[in-house]
């Protein structure tokens, strides 16, 4: 077998390394967490204190508000972000005039390829309460009252993360599910309409049916993210007037690692974020193969 795929076993040699240097060999790293962690005294040098920095975790403010916020952002994107690319890629499906088709998946993909310092620029471009595009209308129609600052509104700031994040990779995400709807057997549909099962029955009866594998899997490892709120999009969005309800456990990791130099508590704060992933994950996979013994991750 080795001598017949040896092409295909040497091609995968660079995926390979690229696992083994950036994703296990870093894993020694996990250490630190257990440790008092000293940058001169090193790995093997630091003193052990076991739970001690998890312990001190939970006892800071700002840990527990960062757990907090996490929670809170990542079950409004699992809620309405998740559901975005299923229901786009639906709508696709139906689109019947092929050169249209392509021009709106060309125009949704766009956007996944922006960075999200561009995006922040264009959204403070719109939001902006002074020079912002919302302001320049509102002033044309004859509005002289105030804008709304959704970049610096505690109540607004959440709803702008999930709405942004669908416009960036809502129209990606349904890559995925249109292969997998192409792959439905069309005589399914064709059987339908014979029935006399009009477009929503089809929907319902068949297409949803032949993506149940697809969105189990996602939501599954979706899950598994759930303490994963996106460091990019909030990192390049947030500022201090939303501090309390934009803080996750991402920023929260980068401050104690890279402005306060707290290696063990940040390395910490990582394995927690792990272990509660794994956990999750573990959980969603269990509770799916019980429900569908086809579905599930393993």
């Amino acid at each position: 077998m080795l001598k017949k795929d040896k092409l295909l076993y040497l091609m995968a040699i660079p995926g390979i390394l690229f696992f083994i240097v950036f994703h296990y060999v870093p894993m020694y790293g996990i250490l630190i967490a257990f440790k008092k962690y000293n940058l001169y005294q090193g790995f093997g040098g630091s003193p052990w204190v076991g739970l001690d920095n998890f312990v001190k975790l939970f006892e800071m403010g700002g840990f527990r508000r960062a757990l907090g916020n996490t929670i809170i952002i990542s079950f409004y994107q699992l809620l309405f972000a998740f559901p975005a690319p299923i229901i786009l890629a639906i709508m696709l499906n139906e689109v019947r005039h092929m050169l249209y088709k392509r021009f709106v998946q060309t125009v949704i993909y766009l956007p996944h390829f922006v960075s999200w310092i561009i995006i922040a620029g264009i959204l403070y471009a719109f939001f902006s309460p002074s020079t912002g595009v919302i302001r320049e209308l509102a002033v044309w129609f004859g509005y002289e009252g105030t804008i709304t600052n959704f970049l610096s509104s505690k109540e607004y700031f959440r709803g702008l993360l999930v709405v942004s994040n669908i416009w960036k990779e809502a129209g990606f995400g349904t890559v995925l599910y249109l292969a997998t709807i192409a792959s439905i057997d069309p005589q399914l549909y064709e059987a339908a309409k014979v029935d006399g099962a009009k477009k929503w029955r089809q929907i319902w009866h068949i297409t949803l049916p032949g993506l149940r594998t697809t969105l189990v899997i996602l939501l599954i490892i979706r899950v598994g993210h759930i303490l994963n709120a996106g460091l990019d999009q909030v990192y390049a969005l947030y500022n201090p007037q939303v501090y309390e309800v934009s803080e996750i456990l991402d920023t929260f990791i980068y401050k104690l690692a890279f402005e306060e130099a707290k290696y063990d508590l940040s390395t910490a704060t990582g394995v927690f974020k792990s272990v509660i992933g794994l956990v999750l994950v573990l959980i969603t996979n269990y509770i799916a193969k019980k429900i569908d013994r086809d579905s599930g991750l393993i």
